[in-house]
């Protein structure tokens, strides 16, 4: 059945959007996971192991969903996680999922492996901006990053420490995806079969990793998987010391994206940095590995009011934003919540995605009796 954008009511529907409106190849890249992506299905499965108990009669014709992270107020408490290569999946790219976030004030971010450059995006959104940083064995690299991060004012950076190798993710290698697309006879079938998509691939602006392209030929003149780009080009010597380091040339707020052990939480803040994303990069790396849901209550009882703690992974519903919130998370962030919708209707999805993410937020705060995000508590959680 054709799926329209004005049919879509959740993250199941934007994923077949998606699905009916690029290549194979690419859809498998936002969809799949590392190995038997067991850890992909349970990081949102893991919401379902608990209730939400509400509280009824308390006056809620006026909801507050803000909340304050990584040194800026939001009007969601969910924002939007950063994520590589976005004009693979629509020619819009970043600047869609910017235009999104600045109409519900809300931080976005963009990764090392963006298709849009630091200095467009700093100088075009003001929103909450956050860099997602990729420690590269290129040492010249890191530092450009950095210093444009700090000249074209980004709000908040965020180190991935979760990529020290690239998760197999087999879907990749059935396809053949790399960066840029490489093309076979098996990947120009699927072009083909995705005319609108291709036409815009060919016609508008050429693919391309802005930060990379005058550091690095590979993933932007040479095609590469994801997953070989992180195993051969990121530093696998990638240490707390130099977490310390990158901290003394970066006075804003720092998160930590890939921390998932209490041990880990505690470190975080020796070395400075402002809040953690619990996360295990949405199980494209170490499958087998828990959810963030799971360790969220771990680390909160661990670790609370010493850092700022953002949940990030398998979130569909607002009801999944609730039960983080009443564990104890500050904030929440997703990825493919948004990039279905992304690759299926470029702005107007992403619009659409936060709206109905909005609306269930709201709707779920009223049916909870509560009239601000400080309402939630572990009061309202039950384990089955």
């Amino acid at each position: 059945m054709f799926k329209r954008l004005e049919n879509c009511y959740n993250t199941a529907d934007f994923r077949a959007l998606a699905k009916q409106n690029i290549p194979g190849p690419i859809f498998h890249y936002i969809d799949g996971a590392a190995d038997d992506e067991k850890t992909y299905f349970h990081n949102t499965e893991a919401f379902d192991k608990c209730d939400l108990v509400p509280n009824v009669l308390n006056p809620v014709t006026n909801i507050d969903t803000s909340v304050e992270i990584l040194g800026k107020k939001i009007d969601l408490p969910i924002f939007l996680s950063p994520t590589a290569l976005q004009r693979l999946f629509h020619h819009e790219g970043e600047r869609a999922v910017g235009e999104a976030a600045e109409e519900f004030n809300t931080y976005f971010g963009i990764s090392s492996l963006a298709t849009i450059g630091i200095k467009e995006i700093g100088k075009k959104f003001n929103c909450p901006k956050m860099f997602q940083l990729y420690v590269h064995k290129d040492k010249s690299l890191n530092e450009d990053m950095l210093q444009k991060c700090v000249e074209y004012n980004f709000d908040s950076l965020a180190i991935t420490v979760d990529t020290i190798v690239g998760g197999n993710r087999e879907r990749d290698l059935r396809t053949g995806f790399t960066s840029p697309p490489r093309l076979t006879m098996g990947s120009m079938l699927s072009f083909a079969l995705s005319p609108k998509w291709s036409m815009n691939y060919l016609v508008r602006e050429k693919f391309s990793l802005p930060q990379l392209e005058s550091h690095l030929s590979e993933g932007t003149k040479i095609a590469m998987s994801v997953g070989d780009y992180f195993t051969k080009m990121l530093d696998q010597e990638l240490s707390w010391k130099k977490i310390e380091d990158i901290k003394k040339n970066w006075e804003k707020p720092l998160c930590l994206k890939g921390i998932m052990s209490v041990e880990d939480a505690k470190k975080a803040i020796d070395v400075g940095a402002s809040a953690i994303m619990v996360s295990n990069h949405g199980g494209r790396q170490l499958d087998g590995s828990r959810s963030p849901f799971d360790q969220l209550e771990e680390i909160v009882n661990a670790v609370s009011g010493k850092i700022e703690i953002i949940c990030d992974g398998g979130i569909r519903r607002g009801t999944h934003v609730l039960k983080a919130l009443s564990l104890g998370a500050n904030a929440c962030s997703g990825g493919r919540f948004y990039l279905y919708s992304l690759a299926g209707a470029g702005s107007s999805g992403v619009k659409r995605a936060l709206s109905l993410m909005n609306d269930e937020i709201v709707r779920d705060m009223k049916l909870m009796g509560c009239s601000s995000i400080s309402d939630l508590n572990k009061k309202n959680i039950r384990y089955k």
